[in-house]
């Protein structure tokens, strides 16, 4: 099977990366072989539309799963009319995260789990988003927060309560979602402890 995961590297060994559309690499792996393709992403530095372009990307290369930290809604309707699979919480090292996925301890979302925009400069919900030190220029951050950790909405412009309020349902469901998978994987670890 073909799957992609953002990376911060271009090797097995290097950290999933927490955005989707802004992530430095994307690695194409084989799950049977462990084969993978490195392509630095050529929409880190987009004024917009990362998301659906690096999505795009990911239709092209014909993967049936995407793992990564985080994924915003533009991207989730890319994925979703593509057939793609999208994994959300995703943390370690690449190599873990497929090891993971082989073992069956994630469960793809068909939901975005962050607000558009999200790793764009200024961070979401008042400067509380996912920044960090390792800037990529245009004050757009790389930072290394918690992965899949919840994000403040701040809700833009005109949006009724009605709206806010299902924003905010959605965003409890994700995250209940996430706690699941930390808790399948805090199992799946116990496991091979006691093994």
């Amino acid at each position: 099977m073909k799957i992609a995961v953002t990376t911060t590297g271009s090797s097995l060994d290097d950290q999933v990366e927490v955005r989707f559309g802004r992530s430095p690499y994307y690695l194409f792996i084989d799950t049977e072989t462990m084969e993978f393709e490195a392509v630095q992403n050529p929409n880190v530095a987009a004024g917009g539309g990362a998301g659906i372009q690096s999505a795009q990307l990911m239709s092209e290369h014909g993967v049936q799963y995407v793992l990564t930290g985080n994924c915003g809604p533009n991207a989730s309707q890319v994925f979703g009319a593509a057939g793609i699979q999208v994994i959300v919480g995703v943390s370690g090292t690449v190599r873990q995260a497929v090891e993971q996925f082989k073992a069956g301890v994630f469960t793809a979302s068909n939901q975005p789990n962050v607000a558009s925009h999200f790793g764009m400069g200024g961070g979401m919900g008042g400067g509380r988003g996912m920044g960090g030190g390792r800037g990529m220029g245009g004050g757009r951050g790389m930072g290394m927060g918690q992965p899949g950790a919840p994000v403040d909405f701040a809700p833009q412009g005109t949006t009724t309560k009605e709206e806010e309020l299902a924003e905010l349902k959605n965003q409890t469901r994700i995250l209940q979602e996430q706690l699941k998978q930390l808790e399948r994987q805090i199992s799946s670890v116990d496991k091979k402890k006691d093994n």
